[in-house]
Order: structure tokens, then sequence, then C-alpha cells
């Protein structure tokens, strides 16, 4: 697994959490409280988030590598709906 991670500083973590986790909760078969979530957006692919007070944290892990950055981009562009009144700073490492 290739495994990719983004600390997103907001102090609306929980709130965008939760919106992500169910807004796909429809397609994909979701878990997910106020400070923890997952997505598991195929059998290969899947993301954790973990919310606190300061960030919400992303961890992305894919079998592809060539998915990596096309999934890291689905995410970035839902987050960023979701959080429209704020500019968050999202980047990814390995």
């Amino acid at each position: 697994m290739h495994i990719s991670k983004a600390v997103v500083r907001t102090e609306h973590a929980s709130r965008y959490l939760q919106q992500l986790c169910k807004h796909w909760s429809h397609k994909f078969s979701v878990d997910f409280d106020a400070l923890k979530g997952r997505v598991p957006f195929s059998d290969t692919t899947e993301v954790m988030f973990a919310a606190d007070d300061t960030a919400l944290t992303m961890t992305l892990s894919v079998a592809d590598p060539s998915q990596q950055e096309r999934m890291q981009q689905v995410i970035d562009d839902h987050l960023k709906r979701f959080a429209f009144r704020e500019e968050l700073d999202i980047v990814w490492s390995d």
C-alpha cells in the first residue's frame, strides 16, 4: 500500500469530517463519528480522517500508486467545497 497524509489546520475539523463521510456514505460503506472516519472507496483505496480542535488529518491508502494523486485531488475538491468559507492549506506528503 502507498500511504500519503495531509494535516489541514482548521477549527472546523469535526464538521468537515462528518460532512465528507455523510456525503460519501451514499456510495460507500462509511464508518465515522465526530473524531474519526473511514471511507473505503474500493477494496484497495481508502481514506481515514481524524479531527481535533486544531486540524483535520487525512490519511490516504492506495494499492496502485498511479491512483494516489487523482484520489488526493478528489478528496481535496470535496473538502474545499464544504469549507468554502475558509481558505485551507492542503499539502499531502508520502
